[in-house]
């Protein structure tokens, strides 16, 4: 039962993000039933690994806890197969997904990993950073630093990615290292693992983030299809049927949120 709850919450998170992606990108791309599925059923797995590894959520709080880990984690592994180890035409985007330096494709496969791997090093240090505080009583200013180390990993290596091609925005870089701040000093009240409030910290952001991008701005094409076409027009108006569900699961995990405060 365990790993089934583990699995139906990281299902949830994967659906989460299938569907904005899905939202932003079938206009531009089509939709594939594999591409949509592809988070659903990664979520479901890191879920089911999560509990096997012992982090059972038991109680509200821990499942919003859990929801936010297993969120990061599915983007972690989703945007390193797209911008390390996938292979596929670039000219469809304005801001290219495979890794690049000043917009030019690295296409070494090899020296792409390598390169991917100092990525994963990177986020691994910070890691190393958080987990200094688990023995410790840390102050409030301490959680919202630790929360914020997702964000700015994430603002760094956006910067990178997008500034040279579509310029440095200043309110856009601090955006995610501020949200994740203001969710890891939320999450303290869950949790003293400064390592799941680092990791819950930036799913949730993440999944905030995106929400307000996608779901706010729908006329807005995102920075990769900048003054590309729309291929599917169909597409504006079939993609709303998947808007409930996305509703549906912000609900759940905001009612999640607000029984585990009541608690605590």
């Amino acid at each position: 039962m365990e790993i089934l709850t583990g699995a139906a919450i990281g299902l949830l998170a994967g659906l989460h993000a299938a569907t904005w992606g899905m939202y932003k990108d079938a206009p531009h791309e089509g939709f594939r039933w594999p591409t949509y599925v592809r988070s659903v059923w990664l979520g479901a797995l890191l879920g089911a690994g999560l509990a096997a590894a012992g982090f059972v959520p038991t109680e509200a709080g821990e499942a919003v806890m859990f929801f936010g880990v297993a969120y990061a984690l599915e983007r972690a592994c989703v945007e390193f197969y797209k911008t390390f180890l996938r292979v596929e035409d670039q000219s469809k985007y304005f801001i290219p997904m495979q890794f690049h330096v000043l917009g030019r494709v690295v296409h070494d496969r090899l020296l792409r990993l390598v390169i991917g791997a100092g990525f994963v090093a990177g986020g691994l240090g910070l890691l190393a950073i958080a987990a200094t505080l688990r023995d410790a009583r840390p102050s409030l200013a301490a959680v919202v630093a630790v929360g914020s180390l997702g964000g700015w990993f994430s603002a760094f290596a956006g910067a990178w990615k997008d500034a040279p091609i579509e310029g440095f925005e200043t309110l856009k870089f601090f955006r995610s290292p501020a949200l994740a701040g203001a969710y890891g000093a939320l999450l303290w009240r869950f949790t003293g693992d400064p390592v799941a409030i680092a990791f819950a910290a930036t799913g949730l952001t993440i999944a905030t983030l995106e929400t307000y991008k996608t779901f706010f701005f729908p006329g807005r094409p995102r920075g990769k299809f900048a003054g590309k076409p729309v291929r599917f027009p169909a597409m504006l108006r079939r993609r709303n049927a998947a808007v409930p569900v996305y509703v549906a699961i912000w609900v759940a995990l905001i009612g999640a949120a607000a029984v585990g405060f009541t608690a605590g």
